[in-house]
């Protein structure tokens, strides 16, 4: 799923598409992993076993996405879970909180993304939400189901309804090439300015003072995110 594209890719191709955007700046444990599949969702509420049920019903490639409410005063997944996690068949696990484990999380291999690390776990139990904290979590100020699928990378996390995944990697792919294809003449000595036609967009705005670029791109066929 959303091979050879980034993150970036996917969010201008849901822009282009009119799909509302849903990212979250969440790095990886190590810069270069990468993961992409479909969304198993779980709510932490201090117990480990959230993880282990999740897992029971996991599909190959899923990325396990935690909601731990952003929480920096507790790491609410550490080395082991992360290894279940692999042993489950995962691609990878998200988290809106914090990981501890850090060198074994690394030695493990299963990309994970957090908002950092913190060496303490849980010094809590708290009642599990009505659906049993495994159909629905929330990541930053969006939330997501098992019906989304999820690309993550150095740039953070995009989440997009798997329905249209198909579609939206079309585009992202589309968008790809063309920016590419930019960078290549840039390399070769045609800017960027040049290939854009800026010249013409600036002495346009002084006749036009409302003029946007977006406008003038759309107008010479440059919007890619269009």
């Amino acid at each position: 799923m959303f091979e050879n594209l980034t993150t970036a890719h996917l969010a201008d191709a849901c822009l282009r598409a009119g799909v509302p955007v849903r990212c979250a700046s969440l790095p990886p444990v190590v810069a270069g992993w990468r993961a992409a599949g479909r969304a198993l969702p779980c709510v932490h509420v201090g117990s480990v076993d959230v993880f282990l049920e999740a897992y029971e019903s996991a599909g190959p490639g899923d990325v396990l996405v935690v909601d731990n409410g952003g929480r920096r005063d507790e790491a609410c997944v550490g080395d082991l879970a992360v290894l279940e996690a692999r042993a489950a068949g995962l691609s990878g696990v998200v988290i809106w909180g914090l990981h501890r484990d850090t060198a074994d999380v690394r030695a493990i291999g299963l990309p994970v993304f957090s908002l950092g690390a913190l060496p303490t776990g849980p010094q809590r139990l708290d009642p599990r939400p009505p659906d049993g904290g495994l159909v629905r979590a929330t990541v930053g100020d969006f939330a997501l189901t098992r019906d989304d699928a999820v690309l993550a990378d150095d740039d953070g996390v995009v989440v997009v309804p798997a329905d249209r995944a198909d579609e939206l990697t079309t585009l992202a792919a589309a968008i790809r090439d063309t920016e590419r294809q930019q960078a290549d003449l840039v390399r070769s000595g045609t800017t960027l300015r040049d290939q854009l036609r800026f010249t013409d967009y600036l002495a346009r705005r002084r006749a036009e003072p409302d003029l946007t670029f977006r406008a003038h791109l759309r107008a010479i066929g440059g919007a890619i995110e269009e």
